[in-house]
């Protein structure tokens, strides 16, 4: 059984720990609203870019870009991303799932021997994709890229991707993350990137269509669409990025609500125990006292 010092550094501990977690809390509440106020600027840009897109879809022109070369795919790229730090729930876990779901595919769709460079975003992510020892996979670590990147290191990033895919060296190129919705929602996507999806940019792009007529495109429009086309690719790796970011933070948030909650519910249990145990030690000194006074 404990005693009242031990009892007393229990509740010492625990209660600096419940701090040291709502401050925490704090800290990634902040961050989060910091995030969500970065995809605000950030969508400016790409809605121009969008209606841009639009229009240039909108006309009969037939568009070659090499971006959206579809080939038979040899060699792909999975670019995961993950958190550095830690105290983030299941955030790590819950993208290392859907990496291996998304492998999985590849695999079945291409060939068990289809070559495979990973790219973890993150240290934690880089760690838990070499634990799981698969050599058939070529885990790719690049200086300055991880969660914290900002933004040119992004841009220089997919430039990277999008040139070793312009020559040839990859045929594919997916993005694993988690989107953020909301402080208590986030959901795992797996975007291709590369070869651009005329599907997925007629699907951003849709809203912008209906006005086309008024546009006159100078030189045309397909030296237009290979303009911005890499703009367009830009713009979602930002946007993926910062989504990424906000959902690690969120997560940390609700780790951090859980572990508080726990921290208070032991707190309170170890206060309880320790005002019985004191009540009790005041009741047997008492006990002692009159038993003294009686032998008298």
């Amino acid at each position: 059984m404990a005693t009242l010092r031990e009892l007393k550094t229990r509740i010492g501990s625990v209660a600096s720990t419940e701090k040291i977690t709502g401050a925490m809390k704090m800290i990634s509440s902040a961050k989060v609203h910091q995030n969500e106020a970065s995809l605000r600027r950030l969508q400016p840009f790409k809605d121009q870019i969008k209606q841009i897109m639009g229009h240039i879809l909108a006309t009969d022109v037939h568009f070659a870009s090499p971006l959206i070369e579809e080939r038979e795919v040899k060699r792909a790229a999975l670019v995961v991303f993950g958190s550095d730090d830690g105290l983030c729930g299941a955030y790590n876990i819950n993208i290392l799932k859907g990496f291996l779901i998304r492998l999985d595919h590849l695999r079945q769709k291409w060939g068990e021997d289809i070559a495979v460079d990973v790219y973890p975003v993150g240290q934690k992510m880089a760690k838990a994709i070499l634990r799981l020892g698969d050599k058939r996979l070529n885990v790719v670590r690049i200086d300055g890229v991880d969660s914290k990147m900002p933004g040119e290191k992004v841009n220089e990033f997919t430039g990277m991707l999008r040139d070793r895919f312009i020559s040839r060296e990859l045929d594919l190129v997916d993005v694993v993350y988690m989107k953020f919705y909301s402080m208590s929602r986030q959901k795992l996507e797996d975007e291709q990137l590369f070869p651009v999806s005329e599907q997925a940019i007629a699907a951003e792009a849709g809203d912008a269509v209906s006005d086309n007529q008024l546009y006159i495109f100078e030189p045309d429009p397909n030296s237009i669409f290979n303009e911005v086309l890499p703009m367009f690719v830009l713009s979602s790796m930002q946007e993926i990025t910062i989504e990424n970011r906000a959902s690690e933070q969120a997560a940390r948030v609700m780790a951090m609500q859980s572990a508080n909650d726990n921290a208070k519910k032991l707190l309170e249990e170890l206060q309880l125990e320790y005002n019985k145990l004191r009540q009790q030690s005041i009741t047997t000194e008492l006990l002692d006292i009159l038993g003294g006074q009686t032998e008298r």
